[in-house]
């Protein structure tokens, strides 16, 4: 954990051993009690808000959800209430029970109640029989389960309502507003006592709040929702991002291109994208589809025509397209998160075009390179997840031979690099399936960063074709890959994930001087014009401050080093060095503070 701002100087502390918390997606226990609670807190607002109509109430990943229409607003003292009247229904023990009946038996039902939210989610169910848990015979719902027993199995110390928020009906403006309660359920008091430790700690962590308070990033209501804009330093941040990566894929054979951010209708009509993902898209400029274009949500379709605009030979693949390309999508508001949801965002894309020969080592290549990236930024809890299409579903193109040759070419990657790695079925993207990877941060959360995708569909579709060795028109696979994902994304995580304390070579400043008085500032600005010359990010504080505050600023504000300079530095041409990894330092001659923070700069190591 890092250490508190008046402790900043002090080595970092090891975090103390955690209580590990079951996941809901691992864990049908949890599933079973998060889905009964749900239900038990539909079952109390409704004893204490007749007029209240259920909507939707699932589990979700650290707890469950319902949204209520209701006339009157939920208050804190409201919550307390139905978490009292939660825990009377959970000590009557009552059973939960499961009903399969006809569709039109659940239709008279729901009519009798006169909830027509129940009437919507029924026409939704597909198959029969339509299945209804009740709690004893007291409340009843349309429900798929899994559900406990009895409300008794439920810990009443192992839940809590913790937040009413707004919601659409069917997440549609246009439609009723609901509210909805979150809440959290656990199997013993000791895990929501962790559960909420954490929930506290990413309250110190959020990006949002670091962000502002580090000048990073902002959000203007005047430019627009899910539209963040970089402050000097955060621009620093993506810089050096951009530039580091840029850097390694040069050493790697790839090409740096350039697209628009507009396409035409046509372009993203060849690709699948705009039948599969139209209403995603920003709105169509123009009269007609025929002549109309849509601000970019991906940037395949413009590489691809780079590709398409000569022809190649066998000899020219592998040819490797990369781009920093800022993409949009329009995505619900109340979707939108800090930096880790937002409309326009920049992927660090590239998309690789080989013949099938070369797949599999591009293919490992890729995976190499996205490793290599996620070490240096010293992110290491990550497993793979080779996303595959579900058959049964029919969002996806191409031939099931095409698929079998994608899955299986990412099948053998992994097997060949000994990677753990889990089947995510159904999580394939449209045209191809996927080795996304899942990273698990500080907080036991999961957030996908790089993914690398195996495509014979887009090649079909637009004709991609290069000379093979024969002479014969052959079909070139495409790799798409994005190491870093969303940069925006990447650096709300990384700011989390170091608490904003950003490692030497990526803290927008890496130095500040700190003349103790006006004396000292010309020695100050000296070393700092050939800290510069060295590009060393460095800056004087000329607040005139007393030390004690320029120093609680500086590690407010987390600088990775700050040097004190009194008379007695400035004699001797040397700094006072402290630093929030590894403490004082003392006295070191001006010289060789730069040497040493050029070689740990260029290493990515710390001072």
């Amino acid at each position: 954990m890092p250490p508190e701002d008046s402790k900043a100087a002090q080595p970092m502390e090891q975090e103390a051993p955690q209580i590990h918390l079951p996941r809901t997606s691992e864990s049908e226990t949890l599933k079973k009690i998060r889905h009964t609670t749900s239900h038990i807190m539909a079952m109390a607002v409704q004893k204490l808000f007749p007029k209240a109509q259920v909507t939707i109430g699932p589990w979700i990943e650290n707890g469950f959800y319902y949204d209520f229409d209701c006339p009157e607003p939920f208050t804190e003292k409201d919550l307390k209430a139905i978490k009292k009247e939660m825990i009377k229904i959970i000590n009557r023990k009552l059973p939960v029970l499961r009903e399969e009946v006809s569709r039109e038996e659940a239709k008279a039902r729901i009519e009798q109640l006169q909830e027509p939210y129940k009437l919507e989610i029924l026409d939704d169910i597909k198959t029969e029989p339509i299945t209804i848990y009740h709690l004893a015979d007291q409340w009843w719902d349309l429900c798929a389960g899994p559900h406990v027993e009895n409300t008794g199995a439920i810990n009443p110390k192992a839940i809590a309502l913790e937040s009413v928020a707004g919601a659409y009906w069917r997440g549609d403006a246009n439609k009723a507003q609901l509210q909805r309660i979150y809440g959290t359920a656990w199997e013993n008091p000791e895990q929501l006592a962790e559960y909420q430790r954490r929930k506290e700690e990413a309250l110190k962590r959020d990006h949002r709040k670091l962000g502002k308070e580090l000048g990073l990033f902002i959000f203007s209501d005047q430019v627009g929702p899910g539209l963040p804009l970089w402050t000097p330093k955060g621009a620093t941040v993506r810089s050096l991002l951009e530039d580091f990566l840029k850097q390694e894929q040069l050493k790697r054979g790839y090409q740096q291109v350039v697209t628009p951010h507009i396409g035409r209708v046509d372009l993203f009509k060849t690709s699948g994208h705009w039948q599969k993902y139209k209403d995603d898209l920003f709105p169509m400029m123009g009269e007609s589809e025929a002549e109309g274009f849509v601000l970019k949500a991906m940037n395949c379709p413009f590489h691809i025509q780079i590709y398409k605009s000569q022809l190649h030979s066998y000899r020219d693949l592998p040819i490797r397209l990369a781009e920093f390309g800022t993409v949009y999508r329009y995505e619900q508001s109340g979707e939108l998160g800090g930096l880790t949801r937002v409309r326009g965002f920049t992927q660090d894309d590239s998309h690789l075009f080989v013949t099938p020969e070369q797949l599999d080592r591009e293919f490992l290549n890729v995976v190499d390179l996205t490793l290599s990236v996620f070490k240096t930024l010293r992110l290491s809890n990550f497993k793979a997840r080779l996303s595959f299409r579900d058959p049964s579903l029919d969002k996806y193109i191409g031939s099931d031979e095409a698929w079998e040759k994608s899955q299986n070419a990412i099948r053998r990657a992994v097997e060949t690099l000994g990677m753990e790695h889990f089947e995510g079925i159904g999580e394939a993207a449209f045209y191809g399936p996927k080795l996304d990877f899942i990273f698990r941060d500080a907080l036991d959360r999961e957030w996908q960063l790089g993914t690398v995708q195996v495509d014979y569909n887009l090649p079909e579709r637009f004709d991609l074709t290069y000379v093979s060795e024969e002479g014969i028109r052959e079909r070139p696979v495409m790799i798409h890959r994005a190491p870093f994902g969303s940069l925006e994304r990447l650096v709300g995580i990384l700011i989390e994930e170091y608490a904003g304390d950003f490692p030497l070579w990526l803290a927008p400043v890496q130095i500040r001087l700190l003349p103790v008085s006006e004396t000292q500032l010309p020695f100050a600005q000296k070393v700092a014009e050939q800290m510069l010359n060295y590009k060393i990010r460095v800056e004087v504080d000329r607040s005139g401050e007393r030390l004690s505050k320029q120093i609680r600023n500086a590690e407010k504000e987390k600088v990775p080093i700050m040097s004190v300079i009194g008379a007695k530095e400035m004699e001797a041409e040397s700094l006072n060095i402290r630093t929030r990894a590894k403490g004082e330092l003392g006295e070191i001659q001006v010289k060789e503070v730069i040497q040493r923070m050029v070689v740990a700069i260029a290493s990515k190591d710390d001072f």
